[in-house]
């Protein structure tokens, strides 16, 4: 049974984990593209989040996703969709019923990826809608992360430059570990005991688990 929600002052007595695999950041069509979506496809389950370049004022652009993060268990690989565009091939993947994909709300992130190339997302599992059958109440994927993995995650670079004309090893370490964090959320709720009687929430929309 997990803990239904985690203070600020439990959540700094947690110890810091992040990704422990290879990180490979990919930003064009070739070799190293092709062993990406080779790997990802021979996944079950695959972490899932994008990241956008943050707007500060009213007046500033709105900026499209730059940066799809895939992980598995032990290989993360970040796409940086600003560069490569939607390509077909990762559009195929996340249209792949067979591959179950974990991020947290989810929905903005798909609809961000689609304004690059539409694709009909299949298999798509929300943390954030479906935590409330195992009790727990908070939402964020910091806390989420804290209550179900027992450990702390950084979001220092939360707000950082995903555009930039290289990301810094925090950025990608970052990324990585966001991604990842919700594939082991998942799995840890899979093998786990759901509260009994029903519980609101909304973990579906057409092509979401």
């Amino acid at each position: 049974m997990y803990i239904s929600s985690i203070s600020s002052e439990e959540l700094q007595k947690l110890e810091y984990s992040s990704f422990p695999g290879s990180i490979n950041v990919v930003d064009s069509v070739g070799a190293e593209f092709n062993r990406a979506v080779n790997y990802l496809r021979s996944q079950k389950i695959l972490g899932f989040d994008t990241e956008t370049r943050p707007c500060f004022s009213p007046d500033q652009p709105r900026y499209g996703v730059a940066l799809l993060q895939l992980s598995g268990p032990e290989k993360a690989y970040l796409f940086r969709i600003n560069s490569l565009g939607m390509h077909r091939r990762l559009c195929n993947l996340l249209s792949n019923e067979r591959i179950v994909k974990v991020g947290a709300a989810v929905r903005d992130d798909i609809r961000g990826l689609q304004r690059y190339r539409d694709f009909t997302p299949r298999s798509f599992v929300d943390l954030q809608g479906i935590v409330g059958e195992y009790g727990i109440r908070d939402k964020s994927v910091k806390k989420m992360t804290a209550i179900i993995l027992g450990f702390r995650i950084s979001k220092t670079q939360q707000l950082s430059n995903w555009e930039a004309e290289e990301l810094s090893e925090s950025q990608i370490r970052y990324a990585a570990t966001d991604a990842w964090v919700c594939r082991e959320m998942y799995i840890r709720l899979m093998n786990s005991e759901k509260i009994p009687g029903p519980v609101s929430g909304d973990a579906a929309f057409p092509g979401l688990k």
